[in-house]
Parts: C-alpha cells; sequence; structure tokens
C-alpha cells in the first residue's frame, strides 16, 4: 500500500476557542481544512503494511521505544489518541482503549479552570462513571493536559490533575496566588521560587483513593488568542523564555516518579526566528526533565488550514537521533501511523481528528503491525460501538452530575440521556460515515434526542 492517503470523513467543528472558565482544543477549529495528505515528497515509494512489520519487529519485537513503556506500564504500542475539546472524554477514551488504544490524552484545561474548581476538572477526574459500567480503572494509562498564562498557576493546576482534587479548591488557589502557605523544608513538591506545597505520598493515589494521572502534558502547542495581552498555548513559541519558565515550574511542581511531556507546533510562524524558538524550547524540555514531546508539523499561524509538514519530523529527528518525540498532524488512517515513523522518524503518532467516530483505527493500527490488511468496521461492528458509545456517555454524563437521577420516575428521558444525546450527534455526524448510506444516517442521527431516537435509529440502519 503507497503514502497516498485515501478519502476520510469530512471535518466537522471542533471549537478551539475556549473562555477562561472552559474547556479548549488544540486539534480542530471551524476553518480547519479536511483529511489530505501531508507534504512529504517520496512518501509515495513507501509501503505502509510493509513499514508497519518493520516496526512492530523493531525493538527487540516490542514495536515501541523501550523508554516509553518503561515510564508508562501499558504504552505498548507507537501511537495514542490525542486530547480534542467537547469529544475526548470518558467515553470517547474507554471506546478506543476496547479498540487497542494504549494510551489517551484528556482535553486540555485552561489552568485557571482547574483552580476555580470549574466543571473542567470534573471532566477530567474520572472517579467511577457509574454504576455497573466500566470506569476510571479502565482508563489508564492516561494523560492530563493543562494549559495556561502564568508559571505558578500552572504548577498549582499540575498538583490539582496529579491528586485529583485531594485538598480544597481554596488551597490550590492558595499555592498559585499566595507565597508560603505549604511551607515545610522536608517536602519535595513546590513552586516556583523554592514555594513547598505538600508532599505527595505516592500510595495514595488521588481523591477517593481512584488512580491518579500518569502523566502531565504542557499544551505549548494550541493556536488560542492570547488573553489580555498574555501568552498560552502556542504564542508561547513567540516567547521561549516564558515557554521555558512554565516547563521549569511544573517539571519542579509534580512529583519526580510523575512523567511530564511536552505538546509543540514546529515554529510560532515560517520565519528563522520562530524555528530558532522552536528549537531552543524543544531542547529545553529534555534538559529540564520533560520524558517526551509530541509535535504538530503545522504553525500555530497555520492553525488546522493547509498540510503538515512531515518534512520537519526528518530535519527533527536528523538533529535529536536520541531523543522520544511523537508526531501529529495528517493522520487520517492506521496506515498514517506508520508512513509518519518510517518517513519522518518520529517514536510514534499522535491520532487527532482522524479518530473522532473512527476507534477502529486503532484496531487498524495493530492489524497492520501484526502483517493484516486493515478492514473497515462491519455494520454490526459499527452498531456494537454506537450503542456502546451512546451507554457511556449516559453513565459519564450522569456521573457528573451525582444529585439527579439515573433513572426517571416517570419513564421520560433522564438529564444523562438527554445530554448524551446531544453530545451523540456530534460524533454521529462522524461514525455515519462508514455506513454505506451515509448522509441518510448522518441525518437521522443528527435529530436524535433521547436513547430511545438513538436505538431507533441503530434498528432502522445497522441490523
Amino acid at each position: 500500500m503507497s503514502g497516498s492517503l485515501s478519502n476520510s470523513p469530512q471535518e466537522d467543528d471542533v471549537s478551539c476557542e475556549g473562555g477562561e472558565e472552559s474547556l479548549v482544543s488544540c486539534e480542530g477549529g471551524g476553518n480547519a481544512t479536511g483529511p489530505s495528505p501531508a507534504i512529504a515528497p517520496g512518501i509515495e515509494s513507501i509501503d505502509a503494511r510493509a513499514a508497519a512489520v518493520e516496526i512492530a519487529n523493531s525493538h527487540n519485537g516490542k514495536g515501541i521505544d523501550p523508554r516509553i513503556p518503561a515510564l508508562v506500564p501499558g504504552f505498548d504500542a507507537p501511537f495514542f489518541q490525542a486530547g480534542l475539546a467537547g469529544y475526548s472524554d470518558a467515553a470517547m477514551r474507554i471506546i478506543a482503549r476496547r479498540h487497542g488504544c494504549p494510551f489517551c490524552v484528556t482535553e486540555a484545561l485552561l489552568d485557571r479552570t482547574l483552580l476555580a474548581g470549574g466543571r473542567g476538572f470534573i471532566k477530567a477526574d474520572l472517579g467511577e462513571i457509574a454504576d455497573n459500567v466500566p470506569g476510571g480503572e479502565e482508563d489508564h494509562p492516561l494523560a492530563g493536559q493543562i494549559m495556561g498564562s502564568d508559571p505558578r498557576e500552572m504548577a498549582a493546576s499540575a498538583i490539582k490533575m496529579i491528586e485529583q482534587g485531594k485538598r480544597s479548591d481554596r488551597a490550590y488557589r492558595e499555592m498559585a496566588y499566595e507565597d508560603g502557605k505549604f511551607a515545610d523544608p522536608e517536602q519535595h513538591q513546590q513552586l516556583p521560587e523554592g514555594v513547598h506545597v505538600g508532599r505527595r505520598d505516592p500510595s495514595a493515589g488521588g481523591a477517593h483513593g481512584q488512580r491518579s494521572f500518569e502523566v502531565i502534558d504542557v499544551n505549548l502547542a494550541c493556536p488560542v488568542k492570547k488573553i489580555k495581552s498574555k501568552a498560552r498555548g502556542g504564542h508561547w513559541l513567540a516567547e521561549p523564555e516564558g515557554a521555558i519558565r512554565i516547563l521549569e515550574a511544573v517539571r519542579e511542581a509534580v512529583p519526580p516518579e510523575i512523567p511530564c511531556a511536552v505538546k509543540l507546533r514546529r515554529a510560532f510562524d515560517d520565519t528563522p526566528e520562530m524555528a530558532e524558538n522552536f528549537e531552543r524550547i524543544f531542547a529545553a524540555a529534555y534538559d529540564i526533565g520533560y520524558a517526551w514531546a509530541t509535535v504538530h508539523a503545522r504553525t500555530v499561524e497555520q492553525r488546522y488550514v493547509g498540510p503538515s509538514r512531515w518534512t520537519f519530523f526528518r530535519e527533527l529527528r536528523a538533529k535529536h537521533p536520541d531523543k522520544v518525540f511523537f508526531g501529529s498532524g495528517d493522520v487520517w488512517r492506521a496506515e498514517d501511523i506508520f508512513l509518519m515513523m518510517k518517513y519522518g522518524g518520529v517514536s510514534g503518532a499522535s491520532v487527532a481528528r482522524g479518530c473522532i467516530g473512527n476507534p477502529w483505527i486503532f484496531t487498524q493500527a495493530r492489524a497492520l503491525m501484526r502483517g493484516e490488511p486493515s478492514r473497515p468496521p462491519t455494520i454490526a461492528e459499527q452498531r456494537a460501538v454506537l450503542d456502546e458509545h451512546f451507554k457511556l456517555l449516559v453513565a459519564v454524563n450522569g456521573s457528573m452530575r451525582p444529585g439527579l437521577p439515573k433513572i426517571s420516575a416517570d419513564g421520560a428521558p433522564t438529564w444523562s440521556e438527554k445530554h448524551a444525546a446531544k453530545l451523540m450527534r456530534k460524533f454521529g455526524v462522524r461514525f455515519s460515515a462508514h455506513h454505506p448510506g451515509a448522509e441518510a444516517v448522518r441525518l437521522k442521527m443528527i435529530a436524535v434526542k433521547d436513547m430511545a431516537d438513538w436505538n431507533r435509529v441503530l434498528d432502522a440502519h445497522y441490523r
């Protein structure tokens, strides 16, 4: 199979903008370019299936750089699901894992959202999603992704992510905004300027004893707007000193046994100055102690318009032959994972928009690594996932509103069911692309209002 990309589902809007109390995404936008090939001259000479088998046989048959699973047990394949706002909640992540995804990243959360105790943190904090429904234990290993504008706020937010709200919201805000609140000379967690914030017991887990995030991921890639002239996300690539201060603050605050990673774009724009800024931040991250970087092959100014540049990965690998880094951008099919690895020399691929409504991309990737062809999902396989995903969404949203009834007394749809239907409509747009009658199914899915509606669509089109 050559390197050319096949037709894929078209983009739907994935919001990349958010207020200071909202979730924000770094993997979409209303004006995003639809699925298209990356800039990779000569890639057509690479056989994707052969590349997948070669990669599977690398590293003594493990198929992944051994430094990755050594840091994150369970991360056993060279690909993972990126964080996508409005999509990659626990339900989507669990579906992906059941189809072979070894590692997932949460939606990007603003540091101030976390410190305010907002709903955004509840979405990242799994806990138990519902009675008799697989929950937190299944959704691991998991990275919590944060983004912000101030080193202390980012450090305090990272601690809150690791502790999963073990202290009061006020306590975390005091870490960020009042010096010395948790001073103790024997405690190793600390904020910038050496302000200690409390010792963590590695065996204690998060709040209520649940497992915590295995990785903290710092987002220096998202092309969101500045807030009050302050950089955040990808804008830090134009201000390397500030970016490095944030990386230092988070790594210093997070316990040493928990890896930190960073998400970057290849530059803010295509000027030589910005290319130098990227190189400075990239190198500094590893010097500070970051385990890996995920590099998106578009610039910040590009947002999601136009092709990504996989030639950049080749250049980066030539400069840094021993670094672990993942590639991102224009991974639409399972074959693209291995084309990116073979062509660009990345350690693995971050699958973003290509996995919305397509958890089978991970099943297909594992099949390719076994030397088998990737095959599209059958109607029966599609129905099973659609049914499973809706039920998980009901459970996830029910856990976020614990005071509301799970079963309506009068048989009417519950709040969780109606809210899940709203969420499932946007997934349905992408899921429907796999069906032979895609347009008719899509129109039915976007009209769904509750689980009964959803089941009627499945009965009509997915027998």
